[in-house]
């Protein structure tokens, strides 16, 4: 079985609450790439951004990435890997070496919602969006150009959730049952 269980997607789309509730749930380690981030550069997301730009926060990204698809620690009791549940930002697949790395890893499961619905969930949240003020345009159209601009990336990944009509517990559930049906999958012996 692997030991990591990576989720991706849009911003909003729930990836660090469910991650959250799956790592409790499993007993697993949680990991949010974006807190990795911010703890190495010191400082918020929005503000690497305005400091310092994009390219520079992509290869924050990419060695951050590279750090916990490469994480071999092994469980002190059993000698086997150390599990851990990942969340990511929400352009990391755009990346393909970060896409290739993380799939290396683990089973990657993208977690997408429906515009309208990442609108109102964004437009609750406190935190800044620097990839969503871009061309000033209204947010549910900037986030139907973006969402479109990474659909190719999304669709690398193992697995769609679509978190639009469901609460937190059960995208749990869905993601819980999905890793389990890829790791059958991938660990099936061949004829």
């Amino acid at each position: 079985m692997t030991s990591k269980l990576i989720l991706t997607g849009f911003m909003a789309t729930g990836k660090t609450a469910v991650g959250h509730l799956i790592a409790g749930r499993l007993g697993w380690r949680f990991i949010d790439t974006d807190v990795e981030i911010v703890a190495c550069a010191g400082k918020p997301i929005a503000a690497i951004f305005a400091d310092h730009g994009e390219p520079y926060f992509r290869a924050l990204e990419r060695a951050t990435v590279a750090a916990v698809a490469a994480d071999a620690r092994r469980c002190p009791q059993c000698g086997g890997p150390l599990p851990a549940v990942i969340s990511t930002g929400g352009g990391v697949l755009v990346d393909e070496n970060n896409c290739a790395m993380l799939k290396q890893a683990g089973v990657v499961i993208c977690l997408s919602a429906r515009p309208e619905i990442i609108a109102a969930r964004v437009g609750r949240s406190p935190a800044r969006r620097p990839k969503l003020v871009e061309g000033g345009k209204p947010l549910e159209q900037r986030i139907t150009e973006l969402m479109a601009e990474r659909a190719a990336a999304y669709a690398r990944a193992d697995v769609a959730i679509d978190t639009s009509d469901l609460a937190p517990d059960q995208v749990a559930d869905r993601v819980i049952d999905a890793f389990v049906a890829q790791e059958r999958t991938r660990c099936r012996p061949s004829a």
